[in-house]
């Protein structure tokens, strides 16, 4: 007679009606359904988590490069001399032939464009109210290429007039109280140049365009400023403070590095991972511990099968002694409970996929709830840097929870599945 394969027909069957016996007639114990629930919440969590921590990255990363550029060439500061005072100043590096050296760097390959922008810090003043912002000199096509701020979907105003006027975020538009069509005093404590010292630059301008880039920091400090009126207003005739490129493949940019400096002899490069990379690295390493934690958490409640297992071997002790004398071999009674073990952990991590797949697609709005009902304090744009809570579903996160789900769930019906199997079937039937 011919040997049943594994996994055959009947030991399916025989797992699934002890799964679905009642508890009175040694079925499945409160600790198996506290098991099976455990693992939903947990995979449940598990995927929830990854997407909102991969929603955050995508965002975060989406913000930095839609706002900025994706590397910048500058020159390093110098030294002069003051004739009348002999005193000496360390001055900003600037880039008189700024054209030329724009010529060079768009040359290159994988360079998509490069912006000539003079920046500086200014306070900002209007109907009474103050605030720090950075302004950013540069040309109307230039700001019309940045996706973030360029945006008619955010903007408000004509971005067609912004050589008549500024553009402003819209949190300094709020704090300052101003609207399309007001004027914005700016002061410069770097003005012009005296034989009694530095004095303060102070010029009004037209808001005409205001902008929001979705994050936080860059709407509530940042001004655009025409070129030609920046190179004015901070002393930078025919020169601007750097050149601010846009790459292809911003991921890559680092590679570019050589080249870049290579096109302008003495320059610096800082990209934006040099700007943000430690930030980065922290979400990459707060993704690993959280994904170790919630792990934990899975592994605690996959470790309930072991329990449930245990008494269910205890209960159906009999049945085990009765099938070894017809025939079942240790193989098979260990196949069997390992399938009640199995059985609990799919089901369980099934209803953890379906539970955390809907929490992931409606995170935004419970969040936004729950940030309703703690009086707006559960997110504060002005900590986390961006608006709202994005959620980035994918599926290779889908098949981390449910392969570290199941895996962990098989693991722990091995000992408890080889315990039935090598029960002696004289001992279980001795006594009854």
């Amino acid at each position: 007679m011919a040997t049943p394969r594994p996994f055959s027909r009947y030991e399916f069957m025989i797992a699934w009606r002890y799964l679905r016996a009642r508890r009175a007639e040694g079925g499945v114990s409160t600790m198996t359904w506290i098991s099976l629930i455990g693992i939903a919440l947990g995979v449940m969590a598990l995927i929830a988590t990854l997407a909102v921590r991969s929603g955050f990255r995508a965002e975060f990363v989406d913000t930095i490069l839609g706002a900025n550029a994706h590397t910048t060439v500058y020159m390093p500061p110098s030294q002069i001399e003051n004739a009348l005072t002999e005193e000496t100043y360390v001055i900003a590096g600037t880039i008189a032939d700024y054209q030329a050296a724009a010529g060079a760097i768009e040359d290159l390959p994988g360079v998509l464009r490069v912006d000539p922008v003079v920046k500086g810090q200014v306070m900002a003043t209007a109907h009474g109210r103050s605030n720090v912002a950075e302004v950013l000199g540069l040309t109307l096509d230039d700001l019309q290429g940045i996706p973030r701020i360029a945006d008619p979907a955010t903007g408000f105003g004509d971005i067609e007039a912004f050589e008549a006027g500024i553009a402003i975020g819209s949190g300094i538009a709020r704090e300052l109280g101003v609207g399309i069509g007001d004027r914005v005093q700016l002061i410069s404590p770097e003005g012009a140049q005296t034989p009694f010292g530095t004095t303060p630059r102070v010029s009004a301008y037209e808001v005409v365009y205001i902008f929001t880039a979705g994050r936080y920091d860059i709407d509530r400090t940042r001004i655009y400023m025409p070129l030609p009126d920046a190179q004015s207003y901070f002393n930078r005739e025919g020169a601007v403070d750097e050149l601010q490129v846009y790459v292809a493949d911003p991921e890559r940019v680092d590679a570019l590095t050589p080249a870049l400096v290579q096109a302008v002899p003495g320059s610096l490069v800082w990209t934006w991972r040099d700007a943000s990379g430690s930030f980065l690295s922290a979400l990459d390493i707060e993704d690993d511990v959280m994904f170790i934690i919630l792990s934990v958490l899975v592994l605690i409640a996959s470790m309930n099968i072991t329990s449930g297992l245990i008494m269910l071997v205890k209960n159906k002790g009999r049945d085990i002694g009765i099938l070894r004398t017809m025939g079942l071999t240790e193989g098979a009674v260990l196949r069997v409970f390992f399938l009640c073990g199995a059985f609990t952990g799919i089901i369980g991590t099934i209803a953890g996929v379906v539970l955390g797949v809907a929490l992931a697609l409606n995170v935004d709005p419970i969040m936004a709830g729950i940030n309703w009902i703690s009086g707006g304090d559960a997110w504060d744009p002005a900590v986390r840097g961006i608006y709202e809570l994005p959620a980035d579903l994918r599926a290779v996160d889908i098949a981390k929870a449910v392969g570290l789900s199941l895996t962990l769930s098989f693991l722990v019906t091995i000992f408890p599945a080889r315990r039935a199997a090598r029960m002696n079937p004289v001992e279980a039937l001795r006594y009854e």
